[in-house]
């Protein structure tokens, strides 16, 4: 019949093939694949699975709703756990165990012959630097590397407040630096580690450049306590110290500013998001 038109020959064409086109995911009346692919699966919606059956929310997990079709790759979540396993291994956490095991050495060193002998205090020094000097390291190394892990999250403030610890309460016990010092320093550390604690559930309270330079002075003063000065050099240790108190509150007082502001926005802005879902 030659006054046929093309469209009606071709619309009993794909009314023939349909089972072939739905198969092979094409529509030649426009409509979409996903369509197609949920009529093959037994009506069963897609959810974003392609004709192919491959879902592009998991790649490289193979979905079907058919009998005996591909299964799961099952074995995804665990090589992606063993890999977050093997990153705790790093450099990074390396150097904070390395500074935890530091501590009952440099005590031993310290307290040898009673805590007086020059040369004794000398090693003990060399084991307090390092510590410090892995301090800085350890945090540098896991930030540009992306080796940051939740064992180092925890491990790394215990190593330096064991080291810091361990350093004050040797040198109050031995008489070169007064109990109240000690007090202050460890008193303000623990403060505000718990401090952050409490807050946390509004935000993480950032290290200011303050606290580093407290970190720093602190490091310094100890150190020369640690050693066996005399003179203006046991002088100018007393300065230091005194330096490194003064900041030590003043950034705990900062620190603490810090705290009531991020809970109060905290409170805030849950206030005003529960005040958005009840409207």
């Amino acid at each position: 019949m030659t006054g046929v038109p093309a469209s009606a020959a071709g619309g009993t064409s794909s009314a023939n093939d349909a089972p072939a086109s739905a198969g092979s995911g094409a529509a030649s009346g426009g409509a979409p694949s996903g369509a197609m692919s949920g009529s093959v699966s037994g009506g069963v919606p897609s959810g974003g699975v392609s004709a192919g059956g491959a879902s592009s929310d998991a790649p490289g997990v193979v979905e079907s709703g058919l009998p005996g079709g591909p299964r799961p790759a099952r074995g995804a979540k665990v090589v992606a756990a063993a890999v977050n396993q093997a990153s705790v291994w790093n450099i990074a956490n390396f150097l904070t165990m390395l500074r935890l095991l530091l501590v009952p050495g440099f005590v031993a060193l310290m307290l040898a012959d009673g805590g007086y002998d020059p040369a004794m205090r000398s090693f003990a020094w060399a084991a307090f630097a390092i510590a410090m000097i892995t301090d800085l390291f350890d945090g540098h190394l896991a930030r540009t590397y992306d080796l940051v892990t939740d064992f180092g999250k925890i491990a790394d403030p215990i190593a330096d407040k064991a080291i810091m610890g361990a350093a004050l309460i040797c040198l109050s016990s031995l008489g070169d630096l007064p109990w109240w010092v000690t007090v202050v320093i460890l008193g303000r550390e623990l403060g505000i580690t718990l401090l952050r604690f409490l807050v946390i559930r509004y935000g993480v309270i950032p290290a200011s450049r303050g606290g580093k330079l407290k970190t720093l002075t602190q490091g310094i003063a100890v150190g020369m306590y640690v050693l066996a000065l005399t003179g203006w050099l046991a002088t100018l240790r007393f300065w230091v110290m005194a330096a490194a108190v003064v900041l030590t509150v003043l950034t705990g007082l900062d620190y603490v500013r810090q705290a009531i502001v991020l809970r109060r926005q905290g409170i805030a802005e849950r206030a005003a998001a529960s005040e958005e879902t009840e409207s």
